[in-house]
């Protein structure tokens, strides 16, 4: 049995969250968040009554000032129930201990009117897209930089 998903006697809380890789022009738009002093794609809670898809957009506009189209499947080509695109991943994160995450992952494209000069927010201290080597560079953790190369060569 997997420890993080059944602790033992100990109650867990549970939050779903996004996080969006946005790829442009062989780059992937990042974050060094204030709080966690670490590169992260733009991401965040998914609000009460608030869609995923929904979450993902809004997250990369409030975060970065880019507005962007999520890229992915939907279940069914239909209109009729709303078809909501299907996260390229979903992981769990232990956030602090009795606390996690269940994070789900987007892959999205500015749209053709939106800025890409990037505009952080008081969640971050830097901004910018970068490619691989720039993340290597930076110090980019393995699991945002894995997301982020599978984002460049899906989206490339």
């Amino acid at each position: 049995m997997n420890d993080n998903l059944h602790p033992p006697t100990q109650t867990v809380t549970r939050d779903f969250t996004v996080a969006t890789f946005v790829v442009h022009a062989g780059r992937v738009l990042l974050l060094w968040h204030r709080k966690l002093q670490m590169w992260l794609p733009p991401g965040g809670h998914i609000e009460v009554n608030e869609l995923p898809d929904e979450a993902a957009v809004r997250e990369v506009r409030e975060e970065a000032g880019v507005a962007v189209e999520l890229v992915g499947e939907r279940g069914l080509g239909i209109a009729k129930p709303l078809q909501l695109v299907r996260p390229i991943g979903i992981q769990l994160e232990d956030i602090a201990p009795g606390h996690q995450h269940i994070d789900l992952i987007y892959f999205a494209r500015p749209l053709p009117e939106s800025s890409l000069n990037p505009v952080g927010n008081a969640e971050s201290e830097a901004i910018g897209w970068f490619d691989p080597a720039e993340m290597r560079a930076r110090g980019v953790n393995d699991e945002v930089r894995s997301w982020a190369e599978r984002a460049l060569q899906e989206l490339t």
